[in-house]
């Protein structure tokens, strides 16, 4: 009989985690090793990926360090291919790296709105065409999106909420391409609320005012309920489940 424990160990294999430099990308790196897997740790802050790098190895795990700008393709076939050529494989990519903004759209600048775009959408785009070209069968993709590409934001983020939810159709279609065909699976997650880089420039107040309102938890998600879902979807505990948007959010997106 299979130990359902076991189903969710990483052992021996190899993650890639895009915007692994601090956040949650630092957390999903954490997580990784915890379960068992090699990281491959890129994000565009060198200095700041050596010390996750460091707190991968206190795991016992092997940590590799490539500076990368995803919104480069050329970078990102660069990252895949030295992460074989040090490891030998990659079994998960972890599509972290991405940027929040809030601006009413009477005022957004083309660039503005494009930058955005870019990372979060182009970037993970590129990261995933990169690794998926050298991922064996049994290979996950994890896509971070955000509960804001399910429903509407308290504050005017058009450039981001269309991001995220052009990153869960993008999920949904390498899905259909890829694991039937490859073997690959591709999930999403879409987060809702957390600590992190990106929430710590929103007022206090009016966020969880936000919060109570819309989620019927009230609160903020920590940083292990997020990671608890990441080794899910990279493990074989979740080998029949592609194609999927997870949402770990409190409850908001089906408030």
């Amino acid at each position: 009989m299979t130990n359902v424990l076991d189903l969710f160990r990483l052992d021996d294999r190899v993650a890639v985690v895009t915007g692994a430099s601090s956040g949650l990308g630092a957390g999903f790196a954490a997580a990784l090793a915890q379960a068992g897997a090699d990281v491959v740790l890129a994000a565009r802050r060198a200095d700041r990926l050596r010390e996750v790098a460091r707190q991968v190895r206190d795991l016992g795990r092997r940590a590799l360090v490539v500076t990368t700008d995803v919104r480069d393709p050329a970078q990102c076939e660069a990252l895949a291919e030295t992460a074989i050529s040090e490891y030998g494989r990659i079994d998960i990519l972890v599509n972290n790296a991405g940027v929040g903004t809030a601006v009413p759209a009477v005022r957004e600048h083309p660039d503005e709105f494009r930058r955005v775009i870019d990372l979060n959408l182009n970037g993970a785009y590129w990261a995933a065409q990169a690794c998926g070209r050298r991922m064996e069968p049994g290979s996950s993709i994890i896509n971070i999106a955000s509960v804001l590409g399910l429903i509407k934001s308290y504050a005017p983020q058009a450039a981001y909420a269309a991001s995220k939810a052009g990153l869960i159709g993008l999920t949904r279609d390498l899905a259909e391409q890829w694991s039937g065909r490859r073997g690959i699976r591709v999930n999403a997650i879409a987060p809702g609320y957390f600590a992190s880089e990106m929430t710590a420039g929103i007022p206090e107040v009016q966020l969880m005012a936000f919060i109570r309102q819309t989620s019927p938890l009230g609160r903020l998600g920590q940083q292990h309920e997020l990671d608890a879902a990441v080794v899910f979807l990279a493990s074989p505990a979740a080998s029949y489940i592609t194609g999927a948007t997870l949402a770990v959010d409190g409850g908001m997106s089906g408030h």
